[in-house]
């Protein structure tokens, strides 16, 4: 607890909260401009609409956000050549993990903080029907897991290599894969992290070529996905977190 609270005091100054507070914003102001002018049919599928497009924007920004996060978290002890020196007082293995705890709190304070927009934007929007609650916790689930994998990653990444650029490049790469991922067969994308937005989709949509009406309907939950992205979590954090163990300070 002790190392968990020197990392929140180290990052109090650093508006490490600065970066999904963006990130919100934009995903709030993108909501108000595209659901601004909806008809009787569209405000049926309202709820299904917001949680087929918002994983969609997760994919673009969150791998993003989380290599900020990552970075903010890491790049402090590089600069200051502190590795060591911290080791003097705490455990490699519990300054990871202290690390890791600290930037996840971080997203996922975002992450809860965006449900609890995506919810109450639906209900003043008018949307039909009470919030779907099982189908907006499946989506909190989800986004959380993906998320903190994404996170997970990056902050391996920005632990191990002092050049923090190629943490961001990196982000900016899974961001790109997230998105084009939606277009991959869902084999393939059980292979990439940052495709698991698309794989733990809710949601899915119908579009009629010659009425270009879309049509928005809950599908079954893909439960071997979540057990996927949760089985790359804990080999990320078993390999990262002996990788850093082992790693000359």
């Amino acid at each position: 607890m002790k190392v968990l609270q020197m990392e929140f005091y180290k990052l109090k100054r650093r508006k490490i909260w600065l970066a999904p507070l963006l990130m919100l914003t934009a995903q709030l102001l993108w909501g108000l401009w595209s659901f601004s002018d909806m008809s009787a049919k569209e405000l049926s599928q309202g709820w299904a609409n917001i949680l087929y497009n918002f994983p969609m924007l997760n994919a673009m920004m969150t791998p993003v956000i989380a290599a900020v996060i990552a970075s903010r978290a890491a790049d402090i002890e590089h600069k200051g050549n502190t590795y060591k020196l911290l080791q003097t007082v705490a455990s490699p293995g519990r300054l990871f993990d202290a690390k890791l705890l600290c930037a996840a709190g971080w997203l996922t304070a975002a992450i809860v903080l965006q449900t609890v927009t995506i919810t109450v934007f639906g209900m003043m929007r008018g949307f039909a029907g009470a919030p779907p609650v099982d189908e907006i916790a499946l989506y909190f689930v989800s986004t959380l897991a993906v998320s903190l994998t994404i996170l997970l990653f990056q902050l391996i990444l920005s632990m191990l290599v002092p050049n923090q650029m190629i943490g961001m490049i990196l982000g900016l790469v899974g961001a790109f894969i997230g998105l084009f991922s939606l277009f991959f067969p869902q084999s393939f994308q059980k292979l990439l992290i940052w495709a698991y937005y698309g794989v733990l989709y809710t949601v899915r949509m119908d579009w009629d070529r010659a009425t270009r009406v879309v049509d928005y309907y809950f599908v079954r939950y893909d439960s071997t996905g979540l057990l996927c992205i949760c089985l790359f979590f804990i080999a990320l954090y078993a390999i990262g977190r002996r990788l850093f163990i082992r790693k000359e300070v």
